[in-house]
């Protein structure tokens, strides 16, 4: 999932993107996942983002998406970013 903001994502002088891999392997209780349904995401199963695993991707890496990208709510990016902030150490 990219998760840095479409300023940087659509610069062309920029040529990574900052992404936080899902996994379909759901275990609630990890404190830096965010569980995610599949309604949510788009793709058809559900799923979690592992915010342990941030990490940067060149765009020349990706591909085209198959279907139709969906967008989550300003809510859910900040939990994530709760999550990110767990796993560097930084939460209380």
């Amino acid at each position: 999932m990219i998760v840095s903001l479409d300023a940087r994502n659509r610069n062309e002088r920029a040529d990574t993107v900052l992404a936080v891999p899902l996994t379909t392997s759901i275990h609630k209780d990890v404190a830096t996942h965010v569980f995610l349904s599949a309604g949510e995401t788009g793709l058809q199963s559900d799923s979690a983002a592992r915010a342990e695993d941030i990490t940067v991707v060149k765009k020349q890496n990706l591909l085209q998406p198959q279907g139709r990208l969906r967008q989550l709510s300003d809510r859910r990016v900040c939990e994530l970013a709760a999550k990110v902030r767990i796993a560097m150490g930084c939460a209380p």
